[in-house]
């Protein structure tokens, strides 16, 4: 088991390469310039064994418990996103995301059960709805065996940091692909100014959809231009696998998590939610039948309101929540931020990856760093 939290020094991301932005980054271009926003990683890779779990926690471990605003939005429900009913009711999220593969989602579940339990008592004692996504990473991971565990939950949750975060095979991206190259985990942010005050948009995805002709960066047709080999469309492995039907190009999942410190209501995050496929149709996708397609916004701006746990005593005049929000007509900038992020995490997910061979001697090849510098040098 490898549990890497930071990429190695040296190691590029796609605006190194000559791949052109727009928007300004954050200190770290990661969700964690959000303040108080920390990601860890449990990764597990090994021969066929290529998984592992993400966490997010929006306030740091010792903020579970306190509600941030929050929605979600499902452009393909091929997938699944545990808790998104009580996001959408309550407009809230107060416990940890995390991210693994399909078939690990109720061992992650119980998991964050466990640790909240031993963790945050008082939480744990009325009622808990975790918040666990997945992709599915059955091409190169044993994703029926029972290889990721409860604990993991706790270990991924126990490293989470801020700053500088590892990207590509880490985490529940270890296994993953992405346009039929090698995929995984992916991270940018943007900076928002609002009149004297700024803001950041961070967003965090485990990229793990389109088909090889569909990929573009920067407008550039990325994917038909390619001579990375492409064992996942182009070789009958679904079959050999001993499944009657072909496998389909495209096929896969993202979940994506945005995150800011701007004081945003539900409705205004449900909003920045629907962006998200902007930014990965600027990547080239159609949003394939069989990817699910989901995604998680949430603001952790206004701390001690949106909360909803069973109260104390009856009602009192004392019992409000005092919310401060960003008015509808200055959300512009934080869809525009949002997208611009979505594209470069995208993009950084598919920089960050290796080439990777897992079970049944299954391969998956890195987008040549190479190719991505022959397309975007001033000569090219």
């Amino acid at each position: 088991m490898l549990s890497a939290m930071t990429a190695p020094a040296g190691t590029p991301r796609a605006r190194d390469l000559g791949v052109p932005f727009d928007g300004t980054q954050g200190p770290a271009n990661a969700i964690t310039d959000v303040p108080g926003v920390e990601v860890g990683y449990v990764t597990l890779s090994d021969g066929p064994v290529q998984t592992g779990v993400t966490a997010i926690l929006p306030r740091g471990r010792d903020g579970v418990g306190t509600a941030c605003a929050a929605a979600t939005f499902s452009l393909n429900g091929n997938g699944e996103l545990t808790g998104r009913s009580w996001i959408d009711e309550s407009g809230s999220l107060a416990l940890p995301v995390l991210i693994t593969n399909s078939h690990a989602v109720g061992t992650i579940h119980r998991g964050v059960v466990d640790w909240v339990a031993l963790e945050h008592p008082a939480v744990a004692a009325q009622w808990m709805l975790p918040v666990v996504g997945e992709t599915w990473d059955g091409y190169l991971n044993d994703i029926n065996g029972a290889h990721v565990r409860q604990e993991h939950a706790a270990e991924a949750i126990m490293l989470a940091h801020g700053g500088p975060i590892a990207e590509g095979s880490v985490g529940g991206g270890t296994g993953m692909n992405c346009y039929a190259f090698k995929g995984g985990s992916g991270t940018a942010s943007r900076v928002v100014a609002h009149g004297g005050s700024s803001y950041t948009v961070g967003v965090f995805l485990q990229a793990n959809f389109g088909k090889r002709s569909e990929l573009r960066l920067a407008g550039v047709p990325l994917g038909r231009r390619s001579a990375a080999p492409n064992p996942m469309e182009e070789s009958d492995w679904f079959s050999r696998d001993g499944v009657q039907q072909a496998s389909v190009a495209g096929a896969g999942s993202v979940i994506a998590v945005v995150a800011t410190d701007a004081p945003l209501l539900p409705g205004q995050l449900a909003a920045i939610a629907r962006r998200v496929p902007l930014g990965l149709a600027r990547t080239g996708t159609t949003g394939s039948h069989f990817s699910g397609d989901i995604f998680l916004a949430f603001s952790t701006a206004n701390a001690g309101a949106f909360g909803s746990r069973m109260p104390a005593g009856p009602a009192t005049d004392a019992d409000r929540d005092t919310i401060a929000a960003l008015p509808w007509g200055h959300i512009d900038a934080f869809f525009e931020a949002t997208v611009e992020a979505v594209e470069e995490a995208v993009a950084n997910a598919l920089v960050a990856a290796r080439d990777a061979v897992g079970r049944a001697g299954h391969a998956s090849y890195a987008l040549p760093h190479a190719e991505l510098r022959a397309a975007f040098s001033p000569t090219a």
